[in-house]
This record gives structure tokens, C-alpha cells and sequence, in this order.
């Protein structure tokens, strides 16, 4: 038995979480990482069931393919769900979902870290948008602070 396959087509098929697939569309715009190199590509297909919590997501690549890149290979990618102009943006917090409001400690240059009520708006995979509560350049902890609940500030050391 043999497979039989273009080398100079090739789809990338991503497996992408199930809670991430609700913006995807057929056609946004994507980037695969081969490793060797990006390339652009469309998403094309989506699988209609999930599996194991992922949803498959068929990329169509475009442009020259990098060296190295064959059918089978592991790659990364990314579908761009939208694009944001003039956003302020931080990683994502340990806690906070898209569109509600968190505290999170803020740095101060006293080695301190005040807590800031912060409001949320979309959010993807790593990062999630700040609608108020922070201005460009501030510094937070974004890890679980959960057990200084009961403190307004804390010293860092």
C-alpha cells in the first residue's frame, strides 16, 4: 500500500481546542510555523465534531512552501480571529474571563503592588484585552494571588 501526494500542495491540519473554535471561520487568515519557516495560509475546513476536546482545522497554504516541508511534518499554527488596532493588551491572567471585571496587583515603583479593579474585553489563547483599569507601560501580576484576598497592597522583595 501506497500514499500518493503532491509535494508542492500541502494543507496543514490543525487540532485546535474545542473552547477556541467558537470565532473560526472558513477563509480567516492563518500562520503555520513548519519549524523551517511561516507560511500564510486560509482556514479552509472544520471538522464538525470534536475529539478529545480539539476540533481539526484545515489550513490551505499559499505562497512558497519553506525547505524541508513535506506531508506528515508537525507544525504550530495560528488563525487570526480578528485584527485590533490601538488596543491595550496584557497575558493572560490566572483568572479572568473575556468581558468581566478582576482585580489584579499592580507594580509600583516603591517595590510595592497595589490592588487595581481592571476591566476585561476579548481575549485570545494568551493575551486578553484591557478596557479599563490600566494604561500602556503598567506592570501586574498575572499569577494566582488568590491567597493575599484579604490585602489591598503587598511589598515584593
Amino acid at each position: 500500500m501506497a500514499r500518493v501526494a503532491d509535494p508542492t500542495v500541502l494543507k496543514a491540519e490543525l487540532r485546535i481546542a474545542e473552547t477556541q473554535t467558537k470565532d473560526i471561520k472558513i477563509g480567516q487568515v492563518a500562520e503555520v510555523d513548519t519549524r523551517n519557516g511561516v507560511v500564510q495560509g486560509k482556514v479552509s475546513r472544520m471538522d464538525p465534531a470534536s475529539t478529545n476536546g480539539t476540533v481539526g482545522v484545515d489550513v490551505i497554504l499559499e505562497g512558497a512552501l519553506p525547505p524541508g516541508a513535506r506531508p506528515d511534518l508537525s507544525v504550530d499554527g495560528t488563525v487570526r480571529l480578528e485584527k485590533l488596532d490601538d488596543v491595550i493588551f496584557v497575558g493572560r491572567p490566572a483568572f479572568g474571563q473575556e468581558e468581566s471585571t478582576i482585580t489584579l496587583f499592580k507594580l509600583t515603583p516603591d517595590g510595592e503592588a497595589h490592588r487595581t479593579k481592571v476591566v476585561l474585553g476579548r481575549s485570545s489563547v494568551n493575551q486578553i484585552e484591557i478596557k479599563e483599569g490600566l494604561q500602556p507601560g503598567d506592570q501586574v501580576i498575572l499569577s494566582d494571588m488568590s491567597s493575599y484576598d484579604q490585602f489591598d497592597r503587598v511589598r515584593l522583595n
